[in-house]
């Protein structure tokens, strides 16, 4: 309860200050997950007393989706990119200040040491809010990592780019802004607004 209030106060005091500067403020839960060739096991319904066969590969190639999802509308911005380090993670802030450049953005992310790099230069319309050390279930952004990757349950790919052709399909037909809406409208998100 203590951290709901601290984090009411804390994001209306810094909003308050850049506010003036820009048209509107719009909420995004950020986060990055990793997506590989390597076969998900996971359930799966049969007939009773029957064992699911499901086709493996072990094959270690990654790839990772770099996400920030709105409660507030729906609103998403999510970009495939090889690594999950500070050169990455520039590069989606980067295209995130430009999705709405006349909005201010608060990103709520969690504590990953690229999140907070040094050489890390953050745009004039970009606001980090740091959620408490290991805590991933105030983010809702990992549930729309759950969301998709039910998708890849006993599903093989030959490589990366077929991985990434199937993601952007799930993508394209799962994440709409009313599903966006719904996953990630956590109250003491909304309660800032």
């Amino acid at each position: 309860m203590n951290f709901k209030k601290n984090f009411k106060r804390n994001c209306k005091k810094q909003v308050r200050k850049l506010l003036k500067k820009f048209n509107s403020v719009n909420i995004y839960c950020q986060d990055e997950s990793r997506f590989g060739i390597h076969t998900r096991n996971g359930k799966v319904l049969t007939a009773k007393g029957v064992i699911p066969i499901c086709p493996y590969q072990h094959k270690f190639e990654n790839t990772y989706l770099y996400g920030a999802f709105s409660p507030i509308n729906g609103d998403s911005l999510l970009l495939e990119l090889p690594y999950c380090n500070t050169e990455c993670f520039q590069l989606f802030i980067d295209r995130l200040a430009k999705h709405k450049p006349t909005e201010l953005n608060v990103m709520v992310l969690d504590n990953g040491a690229f999140h907070k790099a040094k050489r890390l230069m953050i745009p004039e319309n970009i606001l980090f809010i740091f959620l408490p050390l290991y805590s991933p279930e105030l983010n809702p952004a990992e549930k729309i990592w759950w969301l998709l990757k039910q998708e890849l349950v006993c599903k093989n790919f030959d490589n990366i780019l077929h991985l990434s052709k199937y993601l952007t399909t799930i993508i394209r037909k799962k994440l709409h802004t009313k599903v966006i809406k719904n996953i990630c409208s956590f109250q003491y998100l909304l309660d800032i607004f």
